[in-house]
């Protein structure tokens, strides 16, 4: 089903959406350098299959404004992400978040818990503490603006080169370097090496939800989330379903869809029932 996109203004800033499909709604968070087109083939996919399918672009990201005073931490945003739901008359939700977006996601669903059929997270930040190291790593690979250094940061996330095309590496250099992109990735990257840990979630959630209301996805060879965070994140989540996507990295839903989409559309059916 072919999406639709459209800008969006939640108080004095502004966002971009991508939807498509009608029926229970899924929210599709992504991660902290990205933008919403990342999810725009998983929304257009898990739409043909009876879900109203939503992803919208971070502060700062893709084509939602860019101000100085925007949210820039993980409870800011996710506050932002339930304006834009209630924005959008949106009520039951199941949310999938990516990285960063999947802390928002979690982080989201502690605060209104009783909307929440059920979290997706994929390679996910801010459940579980995090390694220094990964978390510097992040931070500098998000700030990066020459195209050579963009090209390096796509290929550090994405194992297939072949997916990494000149097209993309322009796309994504034009837009990083929007005014105001820079310096809101480094308000983020900053946060998340040393303002996150106040904000981690893994604690809340098992308060709150039962194992079988999470989802944990991770790329097999994902070197930007390690696959010893992912583990974390099941046994502090109780052994929820935990699935690894092989040959792929830190965005398994872009990467490999024929292998993604299934176990989480099995998920919703359950989720979002």
């Amino acid at each position: 089903m072919q999406s639709i996109s459209y800008p969006l203004a939640i108080g004095a800033h502004t966002t971009r959406i991508i939807e498509a499909g009608v029926g229970p709604a899924v929210m599709f968070v992504h991660g902290l350098g990205a933008r919403a087109d990342r999810w725009r083939g998983t929304v257009e996919r898990i739409a043909d299959h009876g879900y109203r399918a939503i992803a919208w672009d971070l502060h700062g990201h893709g084509f939602a404004s860019k101000e100085h005073d925007g949210p820039a931490n993980v409870p800011a945003l996710a506050d932002f992400l339930w304006a834009i739901l209630d924005r959008l008359d949106v009520g039951p939700v199941v949310l999938v978040g990516t990285s960063l977006g999947a802390h928002i996601a979690a982080y989201a669903a502690c605060q209104f818990p009783a909307r929440v059929g059920g979290i997706a997270m994929v390679g996910a930040l801010g459940v579980v503490p995090i390694p220094q190291l990964t978390a510097d790593t992040i931070r500098r690979n998000v700030q990066a603006a020459s195209r050579p250094q963009i090209e390096a940061k796509l290929k550090f996330v994405i194992v297939d080169p072949a997916q990494v095309p000149q097209s993309l590496i322009e796309e994504e250099w034009r837009i990083n370097n929007a005014p105001g992109a820079l310096q809101a990735f480094g308000r983020l990257g900053d946060y998340l090496a040393s303002g996150i840990a106040g904000d981690y979630v893994a604690e809340k959630l098992v308060a709150l939800f039962p194992p079988a209301k999470f989802l944990l996805i991770w790329g097999a060879l994902d070197t930007a989330v390690p696959l010893a965070v992912g583990e974390e994140c099941r046994q502090a989540l109780n052994n929820p379903e935990y699935v690894l996507i092989p040959h792929a990295g830190h965005a398994p839903y872009y990467e490999q869809p024929d292998l993604f989409d299934p176990p989480l559309l099995a998920f919703l059916e359950k989720a979002a029932a």
